[in-house]
């Protein structure tokens, strides 16, 4: 099938590669290294791969497949490609600009944080490293006694958090740098949209994966990595019996993909209409993939290390205990045989020993694996804990938080050519501003309302954007494009479109996939997520006591709760008002049709 003019006019990548390491870049971002471990470490360990792998045959690389079928085969971008194939889908396409805009919002916040540690990473000794001295110089700081040095410096240093949403706070200067620096490097990327992000997606794709390697190197060698390694890849078989295991496993294939942003569709309209966007697929899909449980072995090689390191500490803690109030010889109590010593004492000396023991810490290695973590808890407390402990640990600190970085570039690059490209397509608003200026404006915008994140209640209000803002907004945006290349559009006439445009036949699994299994998928998500909403009953968030040292949970505040509700609302609501707008319109254009008759 030939291009027409508009097509031939469209601005197109250099190269083929560059459309696919964009891909990479996008899909390949910080929950591939934060929360696919996390799952593994929740859901069973290495069983855990079974559902994840299952639901990316039946439900990601077909839906990846769509929404990169849909972009190449209109050549427009998200609002363009929806109205293409039906003039009442609009709203899709302006829904996943909506969501971009939110994601843009407060994602680049998260390489404010990066930054933040980076800069901090070359002082010796690492800031997190130690607690600092209290105001009289007598002692430790006592929050940052009470929790750890990891957990002070990112809650009171980084965020300097509040106690509660209500307390909103000053925006923090030093932070506020940060996430003016963060866009404008954002904005540097996208200046002139695929001609300089094509060029900056080759660092952000492959550099990544040169840094994770080193780090599995480095922590191969640790000592205990091998306890994280066997704890991830022993199964659990009992938990593909859960259907948490299954639904997780979905959503994280989903989400890692970027599925219903518009992203995709923006990145596959550039390219040639004969692109075998097919092969694309499947490779994007199984890097991601494959970079999911790449970095998760790397996950837990560290994780082992800290679990092993926090517990020989703990071990070494009882020994001094036991030897300081038994009054044993020094080297006569060691790990070894600690529990035989600990039994021999106990029925030796029974008063004295119920005395002691309740000072005793229960010291597990299993317990400290049971620790799960995910999201900037893993990336920002965890990690930085293990890194202290690291030889040349400054050396080690700038390897991973650059990593973060370009994770979290590569992502942001695909977010904002979600939007940029529905902006650019638009006659009204091209004809009037070069695309550097739209570019630096949506930059601007983003960053202004970023400023938000940067207050001392900022992380509270990070955590409502990243829990509320996408998820059942996605879920719907995707389902809807299911619906409309299958039964508005016409699932042959798009399967003909598209064997004419690369010379493939569409084959069934995908129009299997495409028709019925995908969005059944979808919909069951849907009906979890909602559920889970309302059945939970009052939302909640965790706040951090500073008189504790720990994260509490509080109540959300009812204005909280109104945000919430407006967040899923604004992007949810736009598909069926926009086919409303739509409809009115074509309906007034037909009376003054007839009236001028």
């Amino acid at each position: 099938m030939e291009p027409g003019p508009e097509e031939k006019a469209r601005e197109q990548w250099d190269h083929p590669l560059q459309f696919v390491f964009a891909c990479i870049s996008y899909a390949v971002g910080l929950g591939n290294v934060w929360r696919f471990p996390y799952l593994c470490q929740m859901y069973g360990g290495g069983s855990f791969l079974v559902p994840y792998l299952i639901m990316l045959i039946v439900e990601g690389m077909p839906l990846l497949y769509l929404e990169l079928a849909v972009g190449q085969r209109m050549r427009q971008g998200s609002i363009g490609a929806w109205r293409t194939i039906s003039p009442y889908l609009g709203g899709v396409g302006v829904a996943s600009v909506v969501v971009s805009f939110f994601l843009g919002m407060y994602y680049n916040v998260v390489n404010t944080w990066g930054f933040w540690y980076l800069f901090h990473s070359f002082q010796d000794p690492l800031p997190w490293s130690v607690c600092p001295l209290n105001g009289n110089r007598t002692g430790y700081d006592e929050e940052c006694e009470k929790a750890s040095s990891t957990q002070y410096f990112w809650y009171r240093k980084t965020l300097n958090i509040s106690p509660s949403i209500q307390e909103s706070g000053a925006v923090q200067w030093e932070p506020a740098l940060c996430l003016v620096l963060a866009w404008m490097m954002v904005y540097l990327c996208i200046l002139r949209g695929p001609e300089t992000t094509g060029k900056v997606a080759y660092i952000t794709a492959l550099v990544p994966y040169g840094v994770l390697i080193i780090y599995l190197v480095r922590g191969l060698t640790l000592h205990g990595a091998t306890n994280g390694l066997l704890y991830m890849f022993t199964p659990k078989v009992e938990e593909l019996a859960n259907p948490r295991a299954w639904i997780n496993a979905a959503t994280q294939v989903f989400f890692s993909l970027g599925l219903g942003f518009g992203s995709l569709i923006a990145l596959a309209s550039y390219n040639e209409p004969s692109n075998n966007c097919q092969r694309h697929t499947i490779v994007v899909s199984l890097i991601n993939s494959a970079t999911s449980i790449f970095a998760s072995v790397v996950t837990f090689s560290i994780y082992g290390f800290k679990a092993t390191f926090n517990y020989e500490d703990c071990l070494n803690k009882v020994i001094l205990l036991l030897t300081n109030s038994f009054d044993l010889e020094d080297g006569f109590l060691t790990a070894s045989n600690l529990e035989q010593v600990k039994g021999y004492l106990a029925s030796t000396y029974p008063s004295k020993y119920s005395e002691v023991f309740p000072l005793l810490e229960n010291c597990s290695l299993e317990s400290e694996l049971d620790t799960a973590v995910q999201g900037t808890g893993l990336a920002f407390i965890v990690y930085t804990e293990a890194i202290k402990s690291m030889d040349v640990s400054q050396l080690w600190s700038v390897l991973y938080f650059f990593m973060l970085l370009l994770l979290g570039v590569g992502s942001m690059l695909g977010n904002m050519m979600g939007i940029l490209t529905p902006l650019t397509d638009s006659e009204v608003i091209s004809s009037h501003l070069p695309k550097e200026a739209i570019s630096g404006l949506l930059c601007l915008v983003n960053c202004a309302i970023g400023l938000l994140f940067t207050m001392e209640a900022g992380s509270y209000w990070f955590d409502i954007f990243n829990d509320y803002a996408a998820t059942l907004s996605l879920l719907l945006i995707v389902l809807v494009e299911a619906i409309a290349v299958c039964y508005v559009y016409g699932l042959r006439r798009f399967g003909a479109e598209l064997e004419a445009m690369t010379g493939r036949a569409l084959n069934w699994y995908w129009k299997v996939m495409w028709a019925f299994v995908s969005p059944l998928l979808i919909i069951s998500l849907f009906l979890f997520y909602l559920a889970d909403y309302i059945l939970s009953g009052t939302l909640q968030y965790q706040a951090w006591d500073a008189t504790q040292g720990q994260l509490v949970t509080k109540d959300y505040p009812a204005y909280a709760l109104a945000i919430i509700g407006l967040l899923v609302a604004s992007s949810t609501m736009c598909i069926p008002l926009v086919a409303l707008g739509t409809f009115v319109m074509h309906q007034c254009t037909k009376g003054d049709g007839a009236s001028k008759a």
